[in-house]
Parts: C-alpha cells; structure tokens; sequence
C-alpha cells in the first residue's frame, strides 16, 4: 500500500487509537473500583480509589471524544504519577519494575492531548478538535 493512501486513513486510525486505549483504561478503572471484571475493589477515598474515578471518568471522556485533549493531557499525568510513585522505586528498567503499560499509556495520553480526538468524535462533531 502506497504511503500517500495510508496518511490518507491516519485521521481515522487516530480515533482507532484513542477508542482502544480508552476502553482499556476504562477497564483498569472498573477493576480498582467495583472488582469488575477482576481483582477487589479499593477502599474508598484512597489513593487508588481516585486513579480510578480518573481512569473511568476520564475514559470515558476520551473514549466519545469529548474534552479530549484535557481529559487527556490529567490522563497521562496520572500514569506519569503511577509509574514514579508505583513502579520507579523497585527499579531503574521498566521491564523489571512492571511500568511498561503506565509508561506507554503516559505517552499514548499525551499524544492525544496534543493531536486531539480524530474525526470519529464529539470534539469534532462540535468543531472544538
């Protein structure tokens, strides 16, 4: 496939990207939360109780695409967080402290707030991308 007919779909496959990550998220948030669809929930009003509402509050923003690159912009702040506060201590080398999915989520989240939502949104259905 030609480069020119692949850059032609990458608004699209930017929407692709933000949908998945967020529906990941969103389930990572749901775990912390209610224990759904795995693990028990966290105590209420503790430090993994918030990164939940985050995770799906704002999941759930960047999922339909609406306040997008904000929602995304605390998004990848809070994984920046959750890698230094969770991850870094244990080690210097991602693969041996377990930060490989917050350093990527990070720098997913932080892409989106820059790029914006791609055209399969509510941002770009109102005109705000």
């Amino acid at each position: 496939m030609p480069v020119q007919s692949m850059a032609r779909h990458a608004p699209y496959f930017l929407s692709i990207l933000r949908i998945v990550a967020a529906l990941i998220f969103i389930e990572h948030g749901t775990a912390k939360m209610f224990g759904w669809p795995s693990g028990n929930p966290v105590p209420m009003m503790s430090l993994y109780w918030y990164a939940a509402c985050i995770e799906i509050i704002g999941g759930i923003l960047v999922l339909i695409g609406l306040f997008t690159r904000p929602a995304a912009f605390i998004m990848a702040g809070e994984m920046a967080f959750a890698y230094f506060l969770g991850h870094f201590p244990k080690s210097f080398y991602p693969i041996e402290n377990g930060g490989d999915a917050p350093i990527l989520y990070c720098f997913v989240f932080l892409y989106i707030a820059f790029v914006g939502a791609g055209p399969w949104s509510v941002d770009a259905q109102r005109g705000s991308d």
